[in-house]
């Protein structure tokens, strides 16, 4: 065989890996419902996402004419005539069903979505529940990322509660953000700020995760490292991280560890771990292989951990580290709640 033979098939050979990779390649949707979760697709959209399709459905059309997104649709246009579901599940599970058809168009050909809203209340709840439902035997790998309401709103929280349970039927995952505990973690902060903290975070993890997979990173994490870590798991609780100087590894993977934002019962009873780490230009693949060794110390050997990393061109980002963990397979004091009674004192006639 001539040499110019040899080059041609070293070639087609490269021409050949090119082509599975591309086909290979996990295709994701982000798909937010409801007022909360059209909020982080715009959160999304404004910072970019590289890999990623977006997608807003709401019944609200006033909300979703302001909503950033690769597409919006309007649900339930004959229901709700664009004014909303009224808080009522029932009305936007009504008004994703009426639109199904449009929506699976969208999502045909993913192999990862990411179905994300607010439980509680009518849009939110209803709504990413059937799609969920629609979409459990589809083979496609669901992931659920929601907020719970304040304990004080005792009634969302009894639907969010109903919307959990059933989403956690239908989706690999779900990872839940409870809102009392996100409020101590951002300590001081207004409540709207604090609410806007949840839609950064949700944001940070999509987008973070998404990336990992589709784009080259320092680690990168790909499509079945994810499964093993999502597939079947149920609950999931997250934890966010910061740290600056030489120590920031440490300081950030505690920070995570000891500040998930979700009530669970025991961390050690974890199924499985996903860590994602992202730094500046100067973070090092040993400073990321000791954010894993940290998290191992923590859990029982027999629990399956993968990470991913990135770094950031973002100047900013010189010197400091983002460290996120994800607990799969945890059980939450939220679902175990016991509803608190109210006894009116006994009153003594005589």
């Amino acid at each position: 065989m001539s040499v110019t033979e040899i080059d041609f098939q070293r070639e087609m050979e490269q021409e050949r890996i090119e082509e599975i990779a591309i086909l290979s390649r996990p295709s994701i949707a982000v798909v937010g419902l409801g007022g909360a979760g059209c909020n982080i697709v715009s959160w999304i959209k404004q910072r970019g996402i590289v890999g990623g399709k977006l997608l807003a459905l709401n019944t609200d059309a006033n909300h979703l004419a302001t909503v950033m997104a690769d597409k919006r649709i309007l649900i339930g246009e004959k229901i709700c005539k664009g004014l909303g579901s009224g808080g009522y599940p029932e009305t936007g599970e009504r008004a994703l069903r009426e639109n199904l058809d449009q929506i699976m168009k969208e999502l045909a050909g993913t192999s990862i979505v990411f179905i994300v809203a607010g439980l509680g209340g009518g849009t939110g709840t209803g709504a990413s529940c059937a799609l969920a439902e629609a979409l459990r035997d589809s083979g496609k790998l669901l992931i659920g990322v929601v907020t719970l309401p304040f304990e004080v709103e005792r009634v969302r929280s009894r639907t969010a509660k109903k919307g959990l349970l059933r989403l956690m039927k239908s989706c690999d995952t779900v990872v839940a953000i409870d809102n009392n505990k996100l409020v101590r973690v951002a300590g001081d902060l207004a409540f709207r700020q604090a609410l806007g903290v949840a839609n950064e975070l949700i944001g940070v993890f999509v987008k973070d995760i998404t990336e990992t997979i589709t784009t080259a990173s320092l680690i990168n994490l790909d499509y079945m490292d994810l499964r093993v870590i999502m597939e079947k798991r149920g609950l999931a609780a997250i934890g966010v991280g910061y740290g600056t100087g030489e120590d920031k590894i440490e300081k950030a993977v505690k920070i995570a560890l000891e500040g998930q934002l979700l009530d669970i019962e025991d961390v050690t009873k974890s199924h499985g771990v996903l860590i994602h780490v992202s730094g500046g230009r100067d973070m090092t693949l040993e400073e990321v292989t000791k954010a894993g060794e940290m998290v191992m110390r923590s859990l029982p050997p027999e629990t399956k951990i993968v990470w991913g990393a990135r770094v950031s061109d973002d100047p900013e980002m010189e010197g400091k580290a983002h460290v996120m963990v994800i607990l799969t397979g945890v059980e939450s004091k939220f679902l175990s709640r016991e509803k608190r009674r109210f006894r009116f004192p006994s009153l003594r006639l005589f």
